[in-house]
């Protein structure tokens, strides 16, 4: 089927166009690539992509229905929308922006995938989200791991524009009978096996790319925040799922969408959490290098442990992670960061 997968030239968005290729579907890619990248769509990927913005209302019901010249005549079955952006210190600083891009944009699009069962005579066509865990905030120390009933209270304007998605989405499967499956997912990282996709942002604020940044010496240090957390070496727990899981997931939600419709909410997690401080030693054993370090304050906002339980997606999506192991994760992380193309 064509899948139309918003945001596909983006770390997470690439890898699921990869897992739909695998799995025998003809993804579509639109993306504005402010932080997706061109030559992975075209040239790894070699799928069709559509360089415009999410809210272009005019341009996504020619793709809904298959009008414009990169469907190839057909109509979208589906959609997966990773188009976000998702830098949590501007979105304090520029709430607007993210307002306007996570909500504005995917409101324009809810609106089309509507008016686009509305033409056929049929449900709307179904979408994936790629929500978050942010969506939690700071939850309580007797709610780890973190189930998809822990209350939501989501602490910066990043993590309330996915949760007012979430509830736009619920609001719209009832009113208009709009399939979903929202993803809450915890910390994505690692690559692809095959090493020719992988994590790359400007700036990038990640945990594992920046400790193989420092290794590599393309960063002078990695700075770690808060080394006094209620945590055995204290620093902050966080679980790490690798990014071809990720994706996988969202293979299996758009599978059980296509089957039997409905809402559906799944936390994507492997369920063990890892300090900041175990991440760097696994980094340094992989490598055989130190990562320099340079210690600093918390951040406000960091709790101190966020673990998934992630078990709903295994029992109702037939969900498995293949590579749960952090060593895996950093092999594979490691592997792309060495050639990365895009550095």
């Amino acid at each position: 089927m064509l899948i139309l997968v918003t945001g596909g030239a983006g770390y997470i968005g690439s890898h699921a166009v990869r897992a739909l290729q695998r799995a025998g579907h003809r993804p579509l890619v639109l993306d504005n690539l402010v932080y997706g990248h061109r030559q992975i769509a075209e040239q790894v990927l070699q799928v069709p992509l559509v360089v415009a913005q999410v809210g272009d209302r005019a341009l996504l019901d020619q793709l809904l229905s298959g009008a414009h010249p990169a469907c190839g005549g057909e109509p979208v079955a589906a959609v997966l929308h990773f188009a976000a952006y998702a830098y949590v210190g501007e979105s304090v600083s520029d709430p607007l922006k993210y307002y306007r891009n996570n909500l504005g944009d995917t409101l324009t699009l809810v609106e089309a995938l509507v008016a686009e069962g509305q033409r056929r005579g049929t449900a709307p066509p179904p979408l994936v989200f790629s929500s978050t865990c942010a969506t939690y905030g700071i939850p309580d120390s007797g709610r780890i791991p973190i189930g998809e009933s822990c209350p939501q209270r989501p602490i910066n304007p990043y993590g309330r524009s996915k949760w007012m998605v979430e509830q736009l989405l619920a609001d719209a499967g009832a009113a208009y009978g709009l399939p979903s499956v929202i993803f809450r997912y915890f910390n994505a990282a690692g690559a692809d096996p095959a090493g020719d996709l992988g994590e790359h942002h400007e700036p990038e604020t990640h945990l594992i790319p920046l400790a193989l940044d420092a290794i590599a010496g393309r960063i002078p240090h990695l700075q770690i925040f808060g080394s006094d957390y209620p945590t055995p070496d204290g620093t902050c727990i966080r679980d790490y799922i690798h990014v071809s899981d990720l994706a996988e997931a969202h293979g299996l939600g758009l599978e059980k969408l296509l089957a039997e419709g409905g809402q559906h909410v799944f936390n994507l997690g492997n369920g063990t959490g890892y300090s900041v401080q175990q991440v760097v030693e696994a980094a340094e054993r992989l490598t055989g290098r130190p990562v320099p370090v340079q210690r600093a304050p918390r951040r406000p906002g960091d709790p101190p442990v966020l673990v998934a339980a992630a078990e709903s997606a295994r029992r109702h999506l037939g969900w498995q992670p293949r590579y749960p192991d952090l060593a895996t994760i950093l092999s594979h992380a490691w592997a792309w960061h060495q050639r990365d193309p895009l550095a």
